[in-house]
Parts: C-alpha cells; structure tokens; sequence
C-alpha cells in the first residue's frame, strides 16, 4: 500500500473544480434531444417526430439504467488515487470497458424481444411504433460505445480531470447535433439519419477518450491479465455494479410509475406534467454537478482513510446543494408562470402546469440530500445500503400515492415529493453509522 495522497481538508475550490464541469456538461446533454427533435420536426411529419421522441426515451431509460458503469468507474478510480494506488487505474478503466462490451453486445443480440417489448410496452400508433423501431434498430448499434464512453467518463472525474471529462462530453454533443443537421436536413435520411448521428457520435466519443486515456497513461495502457482478472477486485466490482443496478432500476419504476399515472389523468394532465418535469431535469443538472463532486472527493478520501476530509466533503456539498436549490426554487418562484408560457402555447396545460407548480418549487429543497448523499454512498462504494434505502424509499413512495390517490394528480406529485424525502432522509439517517463502520470512532 503506498502512503495516502488525500489532504484532511477539503475546499469548496475542490468542490466547484468538479461539480462545475459536471453542471456544465449536464446543461449540454438536452441539447442532443433538442436538436434531434427540431430536425424532424422540421420534416413537418407528425408520426416521425412521436417516433423519433418515443425511442429517444427508451435509451435515456436503458442506458441510465447501466449508468452504474459511470459510478462504480468513477469510485474506484477515486479511491485509487486517495490510496496511492495509481497503478490500479488502467485496471480499473480496461475491466470497465470489458464489461461496456459485454453489455452492449448482449444488447444488440437481444435488441428484436427488446425492440418488441418496450416499444409494445410504450402503446404508440402504428405509425410513431414504425418510426421508433426504425431509430431503435439502428441506434442499437452504439450501445457498447455509448457504455464506454459512461466507463471513460466516470474514470476520468475519479481522477479530479473534469474539464477532460467535459471536453469529451461536449465533443460528442456538437458531433451528434452537427450529424444530425447534415443527415436529416441536407441528406434527407429522416429518422434513420437522426439515429446514425448519435452512433457516429458516441464512436467519436469512444476514439477521443480512448486516445485522452493512452495520453494520461503515458501509453502504458496495457497490464497483465492476471492483474486485470484479480478474482478479489473482479467480484467486488460485480457485486458493485449490481448494486447500483438494483438502485437505478427502483429510481426507474418511480419516474415509470409517475408517468403512467400521469397519463391515466387525461391528455392535458400528462402534458402539464411532462412541462413541470422540466423544471425538475433543471434541479436536477445542479444538484447532480455536486453529486459528481462528492464522488470523486469521498471515494479519494475513502480511499486515503481520511475521515476529516470524507466529512469535510459531505459537509460542503450538502451545504453548496442548498444553496443551490434556494437559487433554483426562488427561480421558480418568481419565474416560473412565465416559463411555463414559453415550454407551451396550451391555455389549458398553461392552466393546469401552474396548479402544481408549488409542488416543483419546494422540489429542489427536498431533493438536496438525495443527490447529496447518493454521491457520498457511491464514493464509498455503500452500494448495498444505498440499493437497500433506494427500494425502501420506492416502497415509501408506492404507500404514499396510495394513501394520497383520492386527491388525484395533486396526491401524486405530493408522493413524488415524498419520495425525494425519503431517498435522502433514509441516506442520512443512515450515514453516521456508516461514517463510524468505515473510518472508526
């Protein structure tokens, strides 16, 4: 074991100098959506742009839900270099991108059931149903890079090397809006062309990380397979990334289930809905950057064993997450009618988007220590805590729109709001003895 390269006190300078790239790449991600849907929507065919979105969202789902590929990267990585450990690195991102590839490949094996199921499961007409499954059996193809680029990614912000990790996610956005544009509209490709953008572009992603990673190894990419296949750290990263792919999965079946019963309230209801969870995914790019940054500074502490500078980051992005969500709730408040106006031209969805609206406003507030301290649990690797709070929570949640249902829409967003709670009240209640199992009294 080398001697421990973590200092005891952590700064908010640490803080910001990965949270900040993390916000910013965060707020850059819509915009492959965005663009994808102006592009199509810009054929003027209805059928296309539902097709088009419908599909989008299942990959958003299905590759979030191997999003444990990013965290598990990322914590290890941290806690290698807290330890001192930096030969461990390459091992950690080549056992990564084997189990990217494995994955994806299952994917595309399995993508004429998966096609079927999910896009049987998202009930489109005939024609949006043909446009998706046209997206979804090109855009199949990248799942390996697109898991790849998670494993990059994660290993990249465990090193503190943000603004590396947010070069790379920037490049492969300007590459898929850039592809887009040039195979939709001038190529006139339609939603095959949208679907090849994002293919080019996660492979470009893939090349350029590939290319970053040989550089920061100093092409010393290669390790004996004997180190790669450690028996010990294999099992543990397995055991990790289950997990975490327990815990996603639960997050998953809630914003599954607050959707559906969205939609069961009618057409205008889902829409006001739908405009609200903007607000939410706007929350969430802030609080998400802080997330990121706790990661990376509690799983190199964890790793140096260095519980002042552990609690030193848990304290300071706690403490920036409500800063942050008192800034995004004030926002809301005092702007929030009039966003709601530009995300719709809808009189009736205006009407019913501002009914809830102070639901979404105290949602930031609520949200704080369940980002927070989903970075703190994922820098630790308490994988099996955090997936055992997360299904509890999902539980809580369940209960909670069950006792409220009566009260319609207003009971649902009540529940999902209760679900925030209970994700980071459980997460916090839970941490001081996991503060004390880990680094002693």
């Amino acid at each position: 074991m080398h001697s421990p390269v973590a200092s005891s006190r952590v700064t908010t300078a640490q803080v910001f100098a990965i949270a900040g790239p993390a916000m910013v790449a965060n707020l850059t991600t819509p915009l492959i959506g965005i663009v994808s849907t102006t592009a199509i929507g810009r054929l003027g065919d209805a059928a296309m742009l539902g097709g088009v979105a419908m599909a989008s969202v299942l990959f958003d789902c299905m590759f979030w839900l191997f999003g444990f590929l990013r965290m598990s990267t990322l914590a290890f990585a941290a806690q290698s270099l807290g330890s001192g450990e930096t030969s461990e690195l390459r091992a950690i991102l080549l056992r990564g991108l084997i189990v990217a590839a494995l994955t994806g490949t299952a994917l595309i094996a399995l993508q004429i059931p998966l096609a079927a199921l999910l896009l049987g499961a998202m009930g489109g007409s005939e024609g949006v149903t043909r446009a998706a499954k046209t997206y979804f059996t090109i855009r199949i193809w990248s799942a390996p890079l697109a898991l790849g680029n998670y494993v990059v990614l994660g290993w990249l912000i465990g090193q503190a090397r943000a603004k590396l990790a947010l070069g790379t996610q920037v490049t492969i956005n300007l590459i898929n809006m850039a592809a887009t544009v040039l195979l939709v509209l001038v190529f006139d490709l339609g939603i095959a062309g949208a679907a090849i953008a994002a293919l080019i572009a996660e492979a470009a992603g893939l090349a350029l990380g590939g290319l970053i990673a040989h550089r920061l190894s100093q092409g010393q990419l290669a390790i004996s397979s004997a180190t790669l296949f450690d028996s010990t750290k294999l099992m543990r990263m397995l055991s990790v990334n289950r997990d975490i792919l327990i815990r996603t999965a639960s997050l998953i079946v809630a914003f599954l289930f607050f959707t559906s019963q969205g939609a069961r309230a009618g057409d205008m209801t889902l829409a006001a809905n739908a405009v609200l969870n903007n607000f939410l995914l706007i929350s969430a790019f802030f609080l998400d950057g802080l997330a990121n940054a706790a990661e990376q500074l509690c799983g190199r502490a964890y790793g140096a064993r260095d519980k002042n500078a552990f609690a030193g980051a848990v304290k300071l992005v706690v403490i920036w997450g409500f800063g942050f969500a008192l800034a995004v709730a004030g926002t809301f408040l005092l702007f929030g009618p009039a966003l709601i106006d530009i995300m719709t031209a809808s009189v009736d969805v205006r009407r019913i988007a501002r009914d809830y609206l102070p639901f979404v406003i105290f949602a930031p507030l609520l949200g704080v220590f369940a980002f927070a301290y989903d970075g703190v649990y994922i820098g630790a690797t308490w994988a099996r805590d955090m997936r055992n709070l997360m299904v509890l929570a999902l539980l809580i949640f369940l209960g909670a729109w069950f006792a409220l249902r009566s009260f319609g829409n207003a009971g649902l967003w009540a529940a999902f709001l209760v679900h925030y709670a209970a994700r980071g009240g459980l997460e916090a209640l839970r941490y001081p003895a996991l503060l004390r199992k880990s680094f002693g009294t």
